[in-house]
């Protein structure tokens, strides 16, 4: 917990009461409380190099606090207030909104101009650009205004702090979203390293263009000369069967860099109702905004596939999704990755901006023997009989049927209490695999 926090509220109080002093033309607390949160390091003490990264003048932190708020103190306003007002009454020029749950009253936009500029009309003015789309908070997801109805003043909408920053600063943890509807990814993680990953000679050797971008790319956005003329972010294409280390290299990629590596459920993005796709896929681009992370559409075809001649309306907006996706992947400044079963199955439109394409054949004999020796379990050992090299050579197995052949020997060896993997329950392993593809064993 932030142990500034108690006393940070009593001193911000007096930054409100100052203002409604002023307002009603009372005696106004002269203890200079603004000079004093903001210039001795009351303000988010111990997570000020992630805040200050973002250059927060005064007002911003103001604005920062209001919406804090009321996530600590529910009547934190209304109490302030009643000291003006003791009578009750209203009074509209303070702003904020009453909504569901919540009892208390909740900071608008009118609120943060009424603290910020009172009724000078030409501050008031100049609070909105902080909620403007090129202010950092809305482009770094930070904190934004609610969206209002029609005709409703848009400064009338409420004050929505990040609920991960809101935890940053109660807790000093920045925590990932969470996997919902509202956020339909989850965050890919593995144990396992490069040495792992067994692939081809070519496909290692196109992965480094996407390390050397990961690690340099920071050097191209500062070049004057070149920063103009690239566009941001890297567009890479994974293809090649199930099974042979797509996902697990997007995986090491994200933990090589330290960089979170989503996985976008398309289950959850792709939908039959006009529009929705595009309100899907919206969710997640603003949320990585800025956020650095690594982006993985598996099974991209549902989303990425080749557009169709129109013949009727849904052919029509199903073109129009592929454009608007189209966009939104030149526009993300960070990695994407998509991967396919076919590169043929992808759109041409999106084939031709991908900075790389990464094939992952099937292993071949030699990749197969690696993959099958690295997978003995360390607590039993092969029977005498399996020739490895040999089952390598005969049955074409991709690394994660391999992974399955063994998790499957393996619980058998243990469930009858043996210390050897047989050889009749390795192969039976490799038919089950192969039943899977429909294929003859």
């Amino acid at each position: 917990m932030n142990k500034n926090i108690p006393q940070l509220l009593e001193l911000f109080k007096s930054i409100i009461k100052n203002r409604l002093a002023d307002y009603f033309q009372l005696a106004q607390n002269e203890n200079h409380s603004e000079h004093y949160i903001f210039n001795n390091n009351y303000f988010i003490k111990e997570h000020s190099i992630h805040i200050d990264s973002f250059e927060l003048d005064s007002n911003e932190k103001i604005i920062f606090l209001l919406a804090l708020i009321p996530n600590i103190i529910p009547g934190y306003f209304d109490s302030i207030i009643q000291e003006f007002l003791p009578d009750g009454g209203d009074f509209p020029e303070f702003g904020g909104v009453k909504s569901g749950n919540h009892r208390g009253m909740l900071p608008t936009g009118e609120t943060v101009q009424f603290i910020l500029a009172g009724n000078d009309i030409e501050k008031r003015i100049e609070v909105q650009q902080y909620f403007s789309q090129n202010h950092f908070f809305h482009k770094n997801g930070i904190l934004w205004l609610e969206s209002m109805k029609e005709g409703e003043p848009a400064m009338s909408g409420r004050l929505v702090l990040a609920p991960e920053w809101i935890e940053f600063f109660l807790t000093g943890n920045m925590p990932g979203p969470s996997f919902s509807p509202d956020f339909p990814a989850k965050l890919l993680t593995t144990r396992m390293e490069w040495k792992d990953l067994i692939i081809h000679t070519q496909t290692s050797d196109l992965l480094c263009d996407i390390k050397y971008w990961l690690e340099h790319h920071d050097k191209l956005y500062s070049d004057k000369n070149l920063s103009p003329k690239i566009k941001p972010g890297y567009r890479v294409l994974f293809y090649g069967p199930p099974g042979t280390g797509k996902t697990l290299t997007a995986s090491l990629l994200g933990k090589e860099f330290n960089k979170p590596v989503y996985r976008i459920d398309l289950s959850l993005v792709v939908s039959k109702y006009i529009g929705e796709t595009e309100k899907n896929l919206n969710k997640v681009f603003d949320k990585a905004t800025n956020k650095e992370w690594i982006l993985f559409f598996d099974e991209a075809d549902a989303l990425f596939a080749k557009r169709t001649n129109v013949s009727n309306a849904h052919d029509k907006y199903a073109n129009q999704e592929v454009s608007y996706l189209l966009q939104k992947v030149e526009d993300f400044q960070g990695l994407i990755i998509l991967a396919s079963n076919f590169k043929s199955n992808i759109d041409e439109a999106f084939t031709r901006r991908f900075n790389t394409i990464v094939h992952f054949p099937k292993p071949d004999a030699n990749d197969r023997l690696q993959l099958w020796n690295k997978c003995i379990p360390f607590q039993l050992k092969l029977d005498e009989e399996i020739n490895l090299e040999q089952i390598a050579i005969k049955y074409e197995l991709t690394g994660a049927m391999i992974v399955n052949v063994m998790q499957y020997a393996s619980i058998r060896t243990f469930a009858v209490k043996e210390k050897k993997i047989k050889l009749q329950t390795l192969l039976n392993g490799i038919g089950k695999e192969f039943q899977k593809e429909e294929k003859s064993f």
